[in-house]
């Protein structure tokens, strides 16, 4: 059992390969490959976690698309006063596919 734990978009997430993967936005269109930084690689009862031994471990993904996330509505109310202000947001992600953890 080979896994890795990568660092993606300000966020950690465990993959293995053929694990799909929703991601911020990543500057790769559809089809193309991306590499991901390993902060941890679990290779059976092998954990390693040395900044040197990880720099040569790569993470290969395929982008299967992007996509947007749900809406997050954002609302500010002052008593009293007769302001309130009603905004919306929707976070662009990016899906993608782990290929390869070598």
């Amino acid at each position: 059992m080979v896994y890795a734990v990568v660092r993606a978009g300000g966020r950690q997430e465990k993959v293995e390969v053929g694990t799909i993967v929703v991601l911020d936005r990543q500057k790769a269109k559809q089809g193309e490959k991306i590499e991901l930084p390993a902060v941890l690689l679990v290779d059976g009862d092998t954990v390693t976690t040395d900044a040197d031994t990880l720099a040569k471990v790569t993470v290969t993904a395929e982008v299967l698309g992007e996509l947007r996330g749900p809406k997050i509505i954002i609302q500010k109310f002052k008593n009293k006063t007769g302001y309130k202000k009603r905004q919306g947001h929707r976070q662009d992600l990016t899906r993608v596919k782990v290929t390869g953890i070598k």
